[in-house]
């Protein structure tokens, strides 16, 4: 800590390479462990399609023959204990956006108050000294009826923050993946530019009638 107080700018962005690093190994680690579950899926799938939940005796109680028990249980007890990892996983990496959300937060308020100070300096206005807000991503797709509808996401919508993610630490869709994953059932806040206006919207991921937990296709902005 003493270390990045000495220096503000060099230690700021050396911990913010970490903890973006730290994501990075995160989601290496979750795409292991959904390897390892799928494995184990095909390992149920070859064993006469048994799933997680069938039983395994006939109907006369007697174990059946027709499957590998021993592979069916090893399969089903791994199975089990890689959802608990992933679970686990899937939390720390939100708890690293955040972390890499509030560094970034602290880095842009220590910027604006500069930024205010050189303005004043000018004398400059405070419309002058403030820039916009970037967006990161864009929705090009919105389904009738779903989660994304309900909360008025609109095609063409430019993303500047959703939850917890945001243009400073956007890296990849798999962010945005990630925190609707970890906030099933939980109102998401989302600030999108609309024909160049700003609006506030609260985003519940839920599952409908239709594929994953939103109803909508983002795909993200190149600048």
């Amino acid at each position: 800590m003493s270390g990045e107080e000495a220096r503000p700018g060099g230690g700021s962005s050396e911990a913010r390479a970490a903890a973006v690093g730290d994501i990075h190994e995160l989601m290496r680690r979750k795409e292991e462990i959904e390897a390892q579950i799928k494995a184990n899926y095909d390992v149920l799938e070859g064993q006469k399609g048994v799933g997680m939940n069938e039983p395994l005796v006939d109907i006369e109680g007697y174990p059946r023959a027709d499957v590998d028990l021993y592979q069916v249980r090893t399969a089903r007890h791994n199975i089990v204990c890689l959802q608990n990892d992933h679970k686990a996983v899937m939390k720390q990496v939100e708890e690293a956006l955040h972390q890499l959300h509030a560094r970034d937060k602290e880095k842009q308020a220590r910027d604006m108050a500069e930024a205010r100070q050189e303005a004043l300096g000018h004398r400059l206005g405070p419309a002058e000294s403030r820039s916009p807000p970037q967006a990161f991503a864009r929705v090009n797709g919105v389904s009738p009826g779903s989660p994304a509808s309900a909360a008025g996401l609109q095609v063409d919508d430019e993303i500047v923050e959703f939850g917890s993610v945001n243009t400073q630490n956007f890296q990849a869709l798999q962010n945005i993946s990630s925190v609707v994953q970890h906030s099933e059932g939980s109102p998401l806040n989302v600030t999108v530019i609309r024909r160049g206006e700003r609006h506030q919207l609260r985003l519940v991921p839920t599952r409908w009638a239709g594929k994953g937990l939103l109803g909508c296709n983002i795909i993200p902005l190149q600048r």
